[in-house]
């Protein structure tokens, strides 16, 4: 009895090391829930730094000028955070996804034209 609690043991010991040692194979696929709670930045400062800005959306002048706004969207920077941190694209394509979304919630083709068919449109 005792050889077979002796040769569990170790099996389990030689598993976990080795599964270990190999975790970069392995661990992305883990269901790993992301945090419950994470702080938005609250000011075009904050959200410089945290990486909501880029050549094409700059909010330098902003923070020059003193604006004592609260920075930019809160909802919107919690969605477009999500984009970026999950599919692994920076803050243009992610705002450019953001879009996409509201307005094919909204009604509207990726051409900008709604989809409703009494909309009638004169050229």
């Amino acid at each position: 009895m005792a050889l077979l609690l002796y040769s569990l043991f170790f099996a389990v010991v030689v598993l976990s090391t080795v599964a270990y040692y190999f975790r970069h194979y392995w661990i992305h696929r883990l269901p790993i829930p992301e945090p419950l709670y994470t702080r938005l930045p609250t000011t075009f400062r904050e959200d410089v730094e945290a990486g909501l800005h880029s050549n094409n959306f700059n909010l330098a002048e902003n923070i020059e000028a003193g604006d004592s706004r609260s920075g930019l969207d809160a909802t919107a920077k919690k969605e477009v955070q999500r984009i970026m941190k999950r599919r692994g694209v920076g803050f243009d394509e992610a705002r450019r996804i953001y879009m996409q979304e509201a307005f094919k919630k909204g009604g509207i083709g990726e051409d900008g034209i709604p989809r409703d068919p009494k909309f009638v449109s004169f050229s």
